[in-house]
């Protein structure tokens, strides 16, 4: 019998917000592979760091870190290759993503070529986008609000559609396009609403007003929330001091 794909969420960062079900699979399974970039340690190994066993064996999915379309395909190829190897073995393999295996996680690409051949679970993680809007101490949405997320790498045009048309507005994965994103949310009049976050919770995490920013670009691991719905006591920002 061939053994069976767990795709794990790790969660957002802080390593006791990983689900008890996650633990256990670590603790159990003998293989555990993880994204990693070419030029840094992984940040799904490092959230679950203190959970390895050192008997186990690793495989890093190293993505080089481009600001161009890197074709990862090859990647995730070589990677699903290697695991159903130690899967044809009939040993379980656990796999971590960040924050939650199918909300933009890496998993879904595993899963992708992995999945009609072998038996395949899903972990669920928490969400960075979830985890914001409690260090935000502000409810991310209320009712019958909808709910937006935008990846900033979108265009400006597609970006300004959203924020018209959003009730509560989520930006992931804001990096160098700080900038430019900050921009369009002050041209639609919401910079007093929007709340930014970085690294949530993590010892450095930050947390402030958006317009308190005064840098032209942030991590990766940025996220910026807004709300503009129906609900008149979302809409105020708590009184915010930056958390680091």
């Amino acid at each position: 019998m061939s053994g069976k794909l767990y795709g794990v969420g790790v969660g957002p960062g802080d390593p006791e917000l990983m689900t008890l079900k996650a633990h256990r699979l670590l603790r159990e399974c003998n293989i555990v592979a993880y994204p990693a970039p070419d030029d840094g340690i992984s940040f799904a190994r490092a959230i679950a760091a203190q959970y390895l066993r050192s008997e186990q064996v690793e495989i890093p999915i190293v993505i080089p870190m481009k600001t161009s379309r890197f074709p990862a395909r090859g990647v995730y190829d070589e990677a699903a290759g290697r695991i159903a190897g130690h899967l044809d073995a009939g040993d379980d393999v656990v796999v971590l993503c960040e924050g939650d295996p199918f909300f933009y996680g890496s998993f879904m690409y595993l899963f992708e070529r992995l999945a009609g051949d072998y038996d395949v679970e899903i972990v669920p993680g928490v969400s960075s986008l979830m985890a914001s809007a409690a260090a935000l101490k502000r409810p991310i949405a209320a009712r019958n609000d909808v709910l937006t997320v935008i990846p900033a790498p979108l265009d400006d045009d597609a970006i300004y559609r959203r924020l018209e048309m959003g009730e509560a507005i989520a930006f992931i994965k804001v990096g160098r396009h700080f900038g430019r994103i900050c921009a369009l949310i002050e041209k639609a009049g919401l910079t007093s609403s929007a709340g930014y976050l970085e690294r949530v919770s993590l010892e450095n995490e930050k947390i402030m007003a958006l317009g308190d920013v005064s840098v032209d670009e942030v991590p990766y691991f940025s996220i910026i929330l807004i709300y503009k719905g129906a609900e008149d006591w979302i809409k105020e920002l708590p009184a915010l001091e930056v958390a680091q």
